[in-house]
């Protein structure tokens, strides 16, 4: 498939640069496949839409405040740094700007006191380096004071003190990411509480989200995209659920790409096993942690989720392909077109879909 297929025109005005004033005051768009029929509701309406038995399935990872802004020892210039991910330790892979003036050797420091510094050890991929955090303390308390949030560069505007609340989902656990799973900004723990009063299981995945979320697809035949990876862990409870689920004929709805991403990725099929109505063999997720470059594009085959709520996507972004392999590229092109039309918001902080 040609990247031009996956294409649509955006007016700029519609990028979200604000989270909405409350998080489940969202739009939302209903996706219907059986009918291809659109609802336009918003997000508390979402609720009304789960039903007893369902398993949705979040991603529970929480974003670093991962952007840090120093200065070079010994000339003084201005750096800024954003962590890609921890390699071991201390030490981290980290995109640096501006990079050419920061060679192996050279250092930063982000706080004087308590002392949060980082020298350049070696060259990383992509242009990245690896460098080695010298601190007091703790340094995920030196990170919580000194860096701010990551936020991706379509949002024009420096991160603010509210970023760090609203950059996050409520259910976040797990650090790790460089980006959050936006999808799930919009529930509140009032509708967690409705929908598990409901009848819905929760299921808590973890994959952090990598900067690679944001770099463009070059290749003009998607197949020889290659994907960045990442790394997932799927809990011992989290496999249970989502696996007596498949076992029963239950609807597991995923709460965006990311924990689509892991729970396709920890896939397998047990051909041995007996179903709730007694056909032989079923799809079942494994329980650990590994890491995920998948790739789902229409002509992928869903093995374990059925549903997906998910934010509007950049064009010609893995994303809006992978949304398309669940429904249809033109139904979904044409759902963006009326989400355009009705100037619903887009990216990180807009509003939301529910391909049901």
């Amino acid at each position: 498939m040609r990247i031009d297929e996956f294409d649509y025109n955006l007016p700029e005005e519609l990028i979200a640069q604000k989270p909405a004033d409350k998080r489940d005051s969202s739009r939302l768009l209903v996706v219907h496949r059986n009918d291809h029929t659109l609802e336009h509701k918003h997000f508390f309406d979402i609720i009304d839409y789960l039903h007893e038995g369902d398993c949705l399935v979040l991603n529970n990872s929480k974003v670093l405040p991962a952007r840090l802004f120093g200065i070079k020892e010994g000339t003084g210039a201005k750096i800024e740094f954003l962590l890609i991910k921890r390699i071991e330790g201390d030490i981290w892979e980290t995109m640096v700007r501006p990079g050419k003036r920061m060679k192996p050797g050279d250092s930063v420091v982000f706080c004087e006191e308590p002392l949060l510094k980082a020298t350049v050890k070696d060259y990383g991929p992509d242009g990245t380096r690896i460098v080695e955090f010298e601190y007091e303390g703790i340094f995920m308390e030196r990170l919580e004071e000194v860096g701010s949030m990551p936020l991706p560069p379509y949002i024009e505007r420096s991160s603010e003190e509210d970023d760090k609340d609203r950059y996050q989902t409520v259910y976040c656990q797990e650090e790790g990411s460089v980006a959050a799973p936006t999808a799930g900004l919009h529930f509140t723990d009032e509708l967690l509480r409705k929908a598990e009063a409901k009848g819905v299981e929760l299921a808590y995945v973890t994959l952090h989200v990598g900067i690679g979320t944001f770099r463009p697809v070059k290749c003009e035949n998607i197949e020889e995209h290659s994907m960045h990876f990442e790394e997932y862990f799927v809990s011992e409870e989290a496999a249970e659920k989502i696996n007596r689920a498949k076992r029963e004929g239950r609807r597991v709805i995923s709460v965006g790409t990311t924990s689509t991403r892991t729970i396709e990725s920890a896939a397998y099929y047990d051909e041995d096993l007996v179903t709730s109505d007694g056909e032989k063999g079923c799809w079942q997720v494994k329980a650990g942690g590994d890491s995920t470059g998948i790739f789902i594009y229409p002509g992928y085959e869903f093995k374990i989720i059925d549903s997906l709520i998910t934010n509007f996507h950049l064009p010609k972004s893995t994303l809006l392909m992978l949304i398309s392999a669940l429904y249809d590229r033109e139904k979904i092109l044409e759902a963006y077109e009326e989400a355009i039309k009705e100037r619903y918001r887009f990216f990180s902080y807009g509003d939301a879909m529910f391909i049901e």
